[in-house]
This record gives C-alpha cells, structure tokens and sequence, in this order.
C-alpha cells in the first residue's frame, strides 16, 4: 500500500514519547509498504538515514511559533480549541496538497489531534473525486479526558484557578473536535482500553482498534552504562513542557521528595527531558533535585535511577516513560493515572501508589530493599518483552488496513 503519514514531528530521532510511537509504527510498516511523511521540524542538517530509508518522500515545514498572545486571541476569538490551531501552517497545507494532487495514496493515517486540523483539506480535496484514501485517526491520548483531569487537579489550589478556567474553556471545544475528528475519519486507532472507553463515550458508535505504544527491545540491552552512580537516585523522564509532566514534577518535588529526604538525606531527584518550563527549572532551588534539560539519550538515566517514579495526576493514553524504564529492569513507583492502560498488578511488574504519604512509602520499600529492586525490575522486563514489542504491535494495524481497503 501506498501510506500518508501526517505527523507534528520528525518521527527520527526520537525525542519524546508521540516521536518513539510514530516511529515504531512507520519504521515497520515500510517493510511491506511505500510511505510519505508530511511533519514538522526545527531541526537544521540532513534527515536521518534511517528515517530517509524508511520514506520515499519526505515534506519537512517549520513548526509554527505561537506566543502568548495568539494564544488567548484564539481562546477569546476563535471557537476552536487551542490544539485545533497550534499546529496550522500555510506552507505545510500546501506541501500535504502537492501530495495528494501528485501522489497516489491508498491510505493516509493522521497523528495526534494537534494533526486533524488538515483533515478538512483532505476531505475536500476528494469531495468531487469518485474515491478517496482511507483516513485513519491515531488519538495518542483520549484529549478531552486529559483536559477534564486537570481541571480537577488546578482546581483545588488558587494560585492554579487561572489555568483550571483555560480548560474549563478547552475542554468543551476540545470535546467537540476530538468528536469531529472521530465521526469523519474511517477508522480510529488509540492506544490503551481505557482510552477506547473514553472515545466510545464521545461517540457511542465509534469502534476503536487499540495499538499499544510498544518499543525496540533491542535498544534498551540491560548492560547500558549510566554516567554516575548517585544512589539512592530518583528518575523522573518526559517531555517538560507538557502540562502532566509539568504538574507531575512539581507536586512530587514539593509534596514528595522532601519526605524521602528526610528518610535518605543523600536521596537526589532528577528530571530528565527536553524544554523544562521556567516552573521546572526553578526546582532547582530545591537541594538534591537536578533538571537536566535535553540529553542525547535518556536510557542512561533511566539506567542510572534507583527507582524510576510516575507522579502523574493527569494526562492519558499510555507512558512510554513506563516502558523505557521496564525495558531496562528498572523498578516503577506511579499513580494510577501514571500507570493506566497497562494491564499490570501492583506489586508484580509495578508498585501503584496515589497519596503522598503512600508514594513515600512504596519508594523507601524499595529503596531499602536492593533484592525487592530487582525482583521488581525482572518481572517489568519481562512483562514488556512479552506484550509490547513493535514485531507483535504492528501486525494490529495492517490487519486494520487491509480489512479498510478491501
């Protein structure tokens, strides 16, 4: 099959986690068929090798630059939501026309929500033609949900009521597009159960095919060498600029890590990832929390980590932060929400904890107990190396394909 990939990103090299899923699925899916890559980028130099080897073509705009003022103007102006508009760009709509008026396409698979703001040119670029591409929608998260989450957690604190009212105005467009999105697309592919639960609501008959997020096994060997040891050393990894993981990292630095300190006065906390907002980079000020900003490669702090947390209060979908630090036996402490979308059991491949004082105490468990650690660690690996491989993942999606386009 001829496929159209519309992606926020250069799926290679992958950065963050909506770049390892994208990639796991093109990277594969050009074993058996030709693909087209219509994204974004900031990134000056040559494409990788690897991604030029997997796309036949390759349309590369700027990723489009809105400030704080264009942002409040489509809040106040607009009836769209933010995500609706973030990521529109005249020049990528003309280079997605070249290839729909040049190319022959059998299918064109849509990345994200932020990407379903092209999926009105694409319909009316077929609406007179006796056929058209399937159109495939691949929700990363279940939108609306995240923005409903934190809603509930900004809520409650004051000094946080005026990012609660930007979502309470987001979440019913969001809602709205997120819906729109799902009735004009062909099919609807997301990535957990619980996911598909929140899409079915939406649209009551809407039938999701779930994809998990999956990995490389073989790019996580449990030999990595971590720059320094520094135990006990908590890791927490992600992109820092989006709000989950923000709000993640703050409340554990002021609600958690002290309490761990006062059990390990030499415990250190680090927060690996790409663009840390000025709120992250302030954590610094705390003793014993390290911000690293962008790194090469995560894996060696994963590596590096004593345990690896998941304080997520919000957010969706499934973590690839979760099966990065499994793929290298690394032992899990994360809340429900961080951990969602993974049939595991607290206690086997991961320990679940919600409450602070709950959080605190799974942690020290583990950090007192090296062979709790590597039990733990061992059954996580192996739960990934059973479930979520790409090689198992894949097949899910063309056997989707082909079901669309017979």
């Amino acid at each position: 099959m001829n496929l159209l990939f519309l992606t926020p990103s250069l799926p290679h090299p992958a950065t963050q986690g909506a770049d390892i899923r994208n990639w796991g699925i093109i990277s594969s899916l050009s074993k058996n068929h030709r693909i087209s890559l219509v994204t974004f980028s900031n990134q000056s130099g040559a494409i990788s090798k690897n991604l030029s080897k997997c796309c036949s073509t390759i349309k590369i705009t700027k990723t489009p630059e809105r400030n704080m003022l264009q942002r409040m103007s489509t809040m106040l102006l607009s009836s769209k939501p933010d995500m609706a508009v973030r990521l529109y760009s005249a020049e990528y709509s003309m280079k997605l026309q070249d290839i729909l008026a040049n190319e022959k396409i059998d299918l064109i698979q849509i990345e994200g929500l932020e990407m379903a703001t092209y999926l009105t040119q694409i319909l009316d670029h077929y609406r007179n033609k006796t056929s058209r591409p399937i159109i495939i929608y691949d929700a990363h998260n279940a939108e609306t949900v995240i923005q409903i989450r934190a809603i509930k957690a900004d809520v409650s604190k004051p000094q946080r009521w005026i990012t609660a009212f930007y979502s309470m105005v987001q979440v019913r467009r969001i809602r709205e597009f997120e819906l729109e999105t799902c009735s004009n697309s062909d099919a609807v592919i997301c990535v957990s159960h619980q996911d598909s639960l929140a899409l079915k609501q939406l649209l009551p008959l809407l039938d999701p095919t779930v994809l998990p997020n999956g990995i490389f096994l073989s790019d996580y060997p449990e030999s990595i060498q971590h720059p320094t040891i520094m135990p006990p050393t908590l890791v927490f990894s992600g992109k820092m600029d989006y709000r989950p993981n923000i709000d993640a990292a703050v409340w554990f630095a002021n609600e958690i890590f002290p309490s761990i300190q006062e059990l390990h006065d030499e415990a250190k906390f680090i927060i690996v990832g790409q663009s840390p907002t000025r709120q992250v980079c302030n954590l610094v000020n705390h003793p014993g929390i390290t911000v690293t900003g962008t790194v090469d490669d995560i894996r060696p702090y994963i590596s590096a980590a004593t345990v690896c947390v998941v304080p997520l209060r919000m957010g969706g979908g499934t973590r690839f932060k979760i099966l990065e630090a499994m793929a290298l036996s690394k032992p899990i402490v994360s809340t429900t929400i961080g951990a969602e979308g993974f049939p595991i059991t607290s206690g086997k491949e991961i320990l679940i904890a919600d409450t602070p004082e709950d959080i605190v105490r799974a942690i020290n468990s583990l950090l007192c107990s090296e062979d709790d650690r590597v039990v733990l660690g061992k059954a996580a690996r192996a739960f990934v190396s059973n479930k979520y491989r790409w090689q198992t993942i894949v097949p899910i999606v063309e056997n989707l394909y082909s079901r669309k386009i017979m």
